[in-house]
């Protein structure tokens, strides 16, 4: 028996580990946290009346006047209580999430000390905080020193903080910009002694995570898109803030605060001008950036104002009232911090918001220009896709070439850059910064191995297609596995169809006519136009430099045609002279009710006739959405997935990549590369489009309806 057969019958093979085991094995403190929460609850009947209003409150609760009084053990007991019951409900998915997520991260006890040393510094901080206030006549400060706290949330709060320090950028910058917004906002609106001791232990957290080695991560500088998405959310949440003070009343750090009817029109100015130019930051636009700017400073000129003009009033109740403070003067301190963040990222918003005077930052090139670079540097399997007239073409460092396609504000990169060894890095960092400065967003679709281990920084990469390819040196359509092959070629050989490697071009008018009449038919049976993007029409057959196989009968009658484009590689570094290393399937169309195996039969005579012409592979072309069974199916998969699945009964891409199967080739993963997820839905609308530019949505919803 066989190694491999003596472990295929051992008993230990270990079995694929239960789930809800998975998850108790490894956040057992959380589990037991949460029901420790719930027993104490009932115990104490906590959980069934406010926790406040009972005799022993004082005894477990933290604050300023415990410790006063010598109560330090309650830093230990006010954990696991909370008031009111309703807090149960908001608290615990910041208990589950927070702490479940540090946990899953980081470990049982590293989460426990994560968790204590939280809690602790919260509420002592916050405590010492009050205590440096309590001599000033603050009424805010007065009121804390009278208040008790009781729950877990700041040892929950900086478990959160130490597991967003684990996300991938550009995640993680956002995470704790919103962390930092949210506690702001709290602290500086609501004021209860439980903000102020989040707002102390998340300083703690943000400066631990980036010093302790454990946890540390480079933060680096914003790129042109963050800058843009910052600022939009910055403008979004200034608008929600002032919509908050126009209609919520409340009592913190600024003053007492009843909405102020007379405030309607100034907060709605802001609104609509936020609603007017958010979609323009988001892009970059430059004169987006501008009215942000005046806005901004309307803002807090109106705010120095009110407070220069505000003593001068008769009987004036000190030098601000809670309502100016709060309702003029807050929003002022937020559109400060706005303003500077623009200032600071100008560069970020250069975009015209006129498209005719959006310019791409590098040289555009000819067609011709383009394909000499394509023979200069080689390219792979769909390189010759990008030479047609949809795609735009860019100059890139060392005499580069990048062709890309516009489509819903998404620039689209068609396949591997042309670019010299060592030099794909370089490519992508120019198209990510041209696209950025058009205000596109930018991907790469179809890219190879390579290319996906050249793209910059932070980016990602999700399979979403599969090359066959098949090597010709040493082709024999010999042996078990080529048995479908082999059927077609004999019976192609007695019915007398056959073969003829030609030019589309040089071909008479009455066979270029016949291709044409069997394209048509097959478009109109799917019900959508030609497919376009990676998949060539008979317009892109007519390329001079494109081979196109048909098989013909005794009496002329066209049964099939498939056409190849060339694949470049590194001209010959003694001669400089270009170089066709192999060639790639695009074209595939077979009358009705002509000859039955035809595309097995031209494919297999192509390949024959491309080995004996001393080529070295043929492409039958990636299956777009189609991966491989055995990767790893993340989110973004199981979406591609999902895609895929619509679209099938469509265009049979999974239908059509068995059918290649037949001719034994060899697989390499293609890549969809962009920046982050957040692109993701603008990007397949984008791809959508590229591939079915003039389809649309009634077509599409009405075709994938009747095929369902």
């Amino acid at each position: 028996m066989t190694d491999t057969n003596a472990q295929m019958a051992s008993p230990d093979i270990p079995k694929p580990a239960n789930p809800i085991w998975r998850v108790i094995r490894k956040t057992p403190f959380t589990i037991l946290f949460v029901i420790a929460l719930f027993v104490i609850g009932i115990v104490s009947g906590s959980l069934f009346s406010a926790a406040l209003d009972q005799s022993w409150y004082h005894d477990v609760a933290t604050g300023y006047p415990a410790f006063a009084e010598g109560r330090w053990w309650t830093v230990f007991t006010s954990p696991f209580f909370v008031s009111p019951q309703l807090v149960y409900l908001t608290l615990l998915p910041l208990v589950i999430g927070g702490i479940g997520c540090a946990e899953w991260k980081f470990g049982t006890l590293r989460t426990i000390g994560l968790f204590l040393a939280g809690h602790i510094i919260g509420v002592l901080g916050a405590a010492g905080i009050v205590a440096l206030m309590s001599s000033s006549d603050w009424s805010w400060a007065q009121m804390l020193t009278t208040t008790y706290d009781v729950g877990p949330s700041c040892g929950a709060f900086t478990c959160l903080v130490f597991a967003i320090s684990t996300l991938p950028s550009p995640w993680r910058l956002r995470a704790r910009l919103a962390v930092i917004f949210w506690t702001g906002i709290s602290l500086l609106y609501l004021g209860h002694l439980y903000d102020l001791e989040h707002a102390v232990s998340m300083v703690v957290a943000l400066a631990a995570a980036g010093w302790i080695p454990a946890f540390r991560h480079p933060a680096g500088r914003p790129t042109q898109r963050e800058w843009r998405l910052i600022g939009l959310w910055l403008l979004i949440a200034i608008g929600v803030i002032q919509l908050f003070d126009l209609f919520v009343p409340y009592d913190g750090p600024l003053g007492a605060h009843d909405p102020v009817p007379g405030a309607f029109i100034d907060v709605a100015i802001d609104i609509v001008v936020i609603a007017l130019i958010a979609n323009g930051i988001r892009k970059g636009y430059r004169l987006a950036w501008w009215v942000a700017i005046v806005l901004g400073l309307y803002n807090i000129v109106v705010a120095i104002a009110a407070a220069i003009a505000f003593p001068l009033l008769p009987e004036p109740d000190g030098f601000l009232s809670g309502d100016l403070r709060a309702q003029i003067l807050a929003p002022a301190v937020f559109w400060l911090v706005v303003l500077l963040f623009l200032i600071v990222g100008s560069n970020a918003f250069r975009v015209s918001w006129r498209p005719s005077k959006r310019t791409l930052g590098a040289p555009a090139l000819t067609a011709e220009e383009h394909i000499a670079r394509i023979k200069q540097h080689g390219g792979g399997t769909i390189s010759w896709m990008t030479t047609w007239d949809e795609n735009q073409k860019i100059s890139a460092p060392h005499s580069g070439s990048i062709a890309f396609q516009t489509h819903a504000g998404v620039a689209i990169m068609l396949g591997d850059p042309i670019a010299g060894s060592g030099h794909r890095a370089c490519a992508f960092e120019e198209f990510e910064r041209v696209s950025q400065e058009a205000g596109l967003i930018p991907c790469a679709f179809s890219v190879s191995q390579e290319s996906a281990d050249a793209k910059p920084a932070g980016w990602r990469s999700v399979i979403v297609a599969e090359d066959t390819i098949v090597d010709l040196p040493g082709l024999e359509f010999k042996g078990k596995t080529w048995g479908a092959v082999r059927t077609a070629i004999n019976r192609a050989g007695r019915e007398n169809v056959e073969f003829r490697m030609t030019r589309l071009a040089d071909e008479p008018w009455n066979v270029l006519a016949q291709v044409r009449a069997i394209s048509e038919q097959w478009t109109g049976d799917k019900g959508l136009p030609e497919m376009r993007f990676t998949l060539g029409t008979v317009d892109e057959a007519l390329d001079p430099e494109t081979y196109v196989g048909i098989a013909v009968d005794e009496g002329g009658n066209l049964h099939g045609v498939t056409s190849w484009l060339p694949v470049y590689g590194a001209a010959d570094p003694a001669t400089g002279e270009p170089r066709i290393v192999g060639w790639t399937l695009d074209l595939m169309r077979r009358r009705d009710g002509g000859f039955g195996p035809v595309m097995e039969f031209l494919i297999a005579s192509s390949a024959a006739w491309f080995s004996e012409a001393g080529y070295e592979f043929v492409s039958l072309s990636g299956a777009p959405l189609v991966r491989p069974e055995d990767a790893e199916a993340g989110p973004v998969d199981q979406v591609l997935e999902r895609i895929g699945g619509l679209i099938e009964p469509l265009y049979g891409f999974k239908s059509l990549h068995r059918f290649k199967q037949k001719f034994n080739p060899r697989h390499e993963s293609l890549y969809l590369l962009f920046r982050d997820e957040g692109d993701l839905p603008r990007i397949g609308i984008g791809i959508t489009r590229a591939y079915l530019p003039n389809a649309s949505a009634k077509a599409l919803l009405s075709s994938v309806t009747a095929s369902a």
